[in-house]
C-alpha cells in the first residue's frame, strides 16, 4: 500500500475513533506539502472542524496525535492554521527506493487498464516534404502513444497520408508543364523534395497569370478563378476522380517519390506507425455515406448540386460536404475514414492529433458522425497544439519558406557535433561511435526543446538555444545520465557492487529529497496520459536531473568511507539514472552511455 492510501485510511480511522463520525474516502484532501514547510503529505484539516468542534490548529493537533501512534512510517507533524504537515522518515524512503531498484521498467504500468485508443498523427500532404510544424505533430503523436502505453493502455499508432485533391494536382500539373521528364533519381533529390518544387513552382506560376489577368482588366478575385493553371489542376482532379488512366499513373508515381522521402525523414526522427491509411482509399466511403445521409434527410442539397450539413441548431453553421462537381472535400473523407476505422477496431477514444486551426473541423466532424448515426460519434477527439513559429515569423510551404524537417535536422546533427567537439567530451571515441552520440545528442536537443512546452501552447523554436549543454534542454539531461553511468562504470571497476539499501540508515534530508522525487515518476507518467502532455515529462527529467547534479555537487559518492553509505549512494545515482531514461524514453529521446 503506498503512503497516500494509507495515510487517508488512517485519517478516516483517526475522524472516526476521536469524533465519531464515518466520513468517505472522496472527502479526505491529500496533497504534497509546499516547500515552504516541514513535511511530505499535508492533510487538509478544515473540513473535520464541525465535527471537533474545535479551532483547525486543535484538530490538527489531535488528528496529528492520532496518525503518529498509528502510523511507524511517520516521524512527525506540524500544524500551520487548518493544514496538517506530515513528515514521513526515512526508512520509508529507503525502502521505497529498494522496491524502485527492484522494478527495470520502472513509471510502466505493468497490469492492463482495459482501455484502447487509436491515435493519428502526421497526416502530411503528398505535395510536400515535412517541416517543422510536422516535427512537432510527430513528435507529440508518438509521446503521447508511448505515455498511453506506459499507462497500461492498448494504443494504435496510424497515420493519414493525404494523397489525393487539388494540392495534389497542382505538383503534378507544375510537373507535366516544368520537368521535362526530370525525377529524383535523375536529379539525385530526395523524392519529397522534388515533388514539393514543383508545389512551389506551380504558386510562382498561378501568381505570375494572376498578375497578367489584372493587367488586362480583370478584377483580382476573379483573375484567381480564372488563372488558366488553376483550371488545369481543377481539370486534373476532376480526371483523377473519374479514374482516368494516364493521370491516375502519374498520381502514383508522384505519390511513390513522395512516399519513399517521408520513410527516411520518419526513420531520422525515430517515430511510426502501426498501420498508415490513405484518403484516395478511404474518400469514396465518406462521399458515399454523405449520399446516404442526404437520402435520409440527415443532410440537404443546394440547388447548385453541393451537399451540406445544417449545423445552426448545435450553434455553428452550414457544412460543404460535396462540392457542385460532386467532389469530396477533408471532411467528407474524414467521415470514411473515421468510419474504416471504427468498423476495424473497436476503440475506447480515436485521438486526432493536429493543429490548433482545426479545432472547427474536428467539432463538426463528431457532431455530423453523430447526425449520421454513429454511436462512435462522441468517442472522437482533438488533440489540439499550438504552432511551431521561428523568430522570422510563420511558414508558408506554398512560397517555400518553411523550415524543412530534414535539413533541420541535419544542421542539428552538424551542431551537436560542432558543440561536443569544442567541449571535448568524445576524445577516445571512434568515428562511428561520436557520430551515433552526435545524432542521439542532436535530436535529444530537438525533441525536448519541442516537447518541454505545453502542447496547447504556440511555441517558439531556437535550434542554438535546443542543443546548449546548459540549462533545461536534452543535452543537459542527457550529460547527467551519462555522468551516472561513468560512475557505475568506476564502481564496478573497483568492485563496488550496487544492492538494495539499509533502509535504517541515516541520510540527509537532500537524499531523501532525491528519493522522494524519483517515487514520483508514476504519478507524473499518469498525469501525463491523462492531460496528453508530455511536457509535464519533461520537466520531471529536468528537475530529477538538476536535483541530482547538486546531490553530486554535494556529496561524495564513490569516496564516501562508510560503506553502507556509499551503497545507499550508488544505488540513489543508479535510480536516478533509470527513471530519467524511462521519462525520456517516453518522449522519444535516446540516452548516450557516454558523453
Amino acid at each position: 500500500m503506498s503512503i497516500e492510501s494509507l495515510l487517508t485510511s488512517k485519517v478516516i480511522e483517526a475522524v472516526k475513533e476521536c469524533y465519531g463520525i464515518e466520513v468517505e474516502t472522496d472527502k479526505i484532501q491529500l496533497q504534497a506539502t509546499r516547500k515552504e514547510f516541514a513535511g511530505d503529505l499535508t492533510v487538509v484539516v478544515f473540513p473535520f472542524t464541525r465535527f471537533s468542534k474545535k479551532s483547525p490548529e486543535e484538530t490538527g493537533k489531535q488528528l496529528g496525535d492520532y496518525l503518529k501512534e498509528h502510523i511507524d512510517e511517520i516521524r512527525d507533524y506540524n500544524v500551520v492554521k487548518g493544514f496538517l504537515n506530515i513528515e514521513i522518515s526515512s526508512a520509508y524512503w529507503l525502502g521505497v527506493l529498494n522496491e524502485v531498484a527492484g522494478d527495470s521498467r520502472y513509471g510502466y504500468r505493468q497490469e492492463k487498464s482495459g482501455h484502447s485508443y487509436m491515435i493519428e498523427y502526421s497526416s502530411p500532404n503528398t505535395n510536400k516534404p515535412l517541416h517543422l510544424g510536422h516535427i512537432r505533430n510527430n513528435l507529440l503523436g508518438w509521446s503521447v502513444s508511448e505515455i498511453q502505453k506506459a499507462n497500461g493502455h492498448d494504443v494504435r499508432m496510424v497515420n493519414l497520408v493525404n494523397d489525393r485533391g487539388i494540392h495534389i494536382c497542382k505538383s503534378m500539373i507544375a510537373w507535366k508543364k516544368f520537368a521535362n521528364g526530370a525525377t529524383p533519381a535523375s536529379t539525385g533529390r530526395k523524392g519529397d523534395h522534388f515533388v514539393g518544387d514543383y508545389y512551389v513552382r506551380f504558386d510562382q506560376e498561378y501568381k505570375a497569370e494572376i498578375r497578367q489577368l489584372k493587367e488586362g482588366g480583370m478584377e483580382e478575385e476573379e483573375a484567381k478563378k480564372q488563372a488558366p493553371i488553376l483550371l488545369e489542376a481543377q481539370e486534373m482532379l476532376r480526371k483523377w476522380e473519374a479514374g482516368e488512366e494516364e493521370t491516375v499513373a502519374l498520381w502514383r508515381t508522384m505519390n511513390d517519390w513522395v512516399l519513399k522521402g517521408f520513410d527516411e525523414t520518419y526513420r531520422l526522427m525515430g517515430v511510426g506507425f502501426d498501420k498508415v491509411y490513405f484518403e484516395s482509399q478511404t474518400y469514396k466511403k465518406g462521399r458515399d455515406l454523405v449520399l446516404k445521409g442526404l437520402a435520409d434527410g440527415v443532410l440537404y442539397r443546394k440547388e447548385t448540386g453541393s451537399v451540406w450539413a445544417d449545423l445552426t441548431a448545435d450553434g455553428l453553421d452550414h457544412k460543404l460536404l460535396l462540392r457542385d462537381d460532386g467532389t469530396s472535400v477533408y471532411m467528407t473523407q474524414d467521415i470514411g475514414t473515421a468510419y474504416e476505422r471504427f468498423n476495424e477496431f473497436a476503440m475506447d477514444e480515436m485521438i486526432y492529433v493536429v493543429g490548433n486551426e482545426q479545432n472547427y473541423h474536428f467539432q463538426v466532424l463528431s457532431l455530423i458522425c453523430g447526425k449520421l448515426g454513429f454511436d462512435w460519434a462522441h468517442k472522437i477527439h482533438h488533440l489540439s497544439y499550438g504552432m511551431v513559429e521561428l523568430p522570422e515569423g510563420k511558414m508558408k510551404s506554398r512560397e517555400g519558406t518553411v523550415v524543412d524537417a530534414d535539413d533541420l535536422m541535419q544542421e542539428m546533427i552538424r551542431t551537436a557535433r560542432e558543440t561536443s567537439q569544442e567541449l571535448g567530451k568524445l576524445e577516445g571515441y571512434s568515428e562511428a561511435e561520436a557520430e551515433e552520440v552526435y545524432r542521439k545528442v542532436a535530436l535529444g536537443a530537438l525533441k525536448y526543446f519541442i516537447l518541454k512546452v505545453d502542447p496547447k501552447k504556440t511555441m517558439m523554436f531556437n535550434p542554438k538555444e535546443s542543443i546548449d549543454f546548459n540549462g533545461n534542454t536534452g543535452p543537459f539531461i542527457q550529460y547527467t545520465y551519462a555522468r551516472i553511468q561513468s560512475i557505475l562504470r568506476k564502481a564496478a571497476e573497483n568492485g563496488m557492487a550496487v544492492k538494495k539499501t539499509d533502509i535504517h540508515l541515516e541520510i540527509s534530508d537532500k537524499e531523501q529529497d532525491l528519493i522522494k522525487l524519483i517515487a514520483k515518476l508514476p504519478a507524473v507518467v499518469k498525469e501525463a496520459g491523462e492531460t496528453y502532455s508530455p511536457a509535464l515529462l519533461a520537466n520531471y527529467s529536468y528537475e530529477l536531473a538538476k536535483e541530482f547534479n547538486q546531490f553530486y555537487h554535494d556529496f561524495s559518492i564513490l569516496k564516501e568511507e562508510n560503506e553502507a553509505l556509499r551503497n545507499f549512494r550508488l544505488l540513489l545515482a543508479k535510480e536516478c539514472g533509470e527513471a530519467v531514461k524511462n521519462a525520456m524514453g517516453m518522449l522519444g529521446i535516446e540516452m548516450p552511455e557516454r558523453m
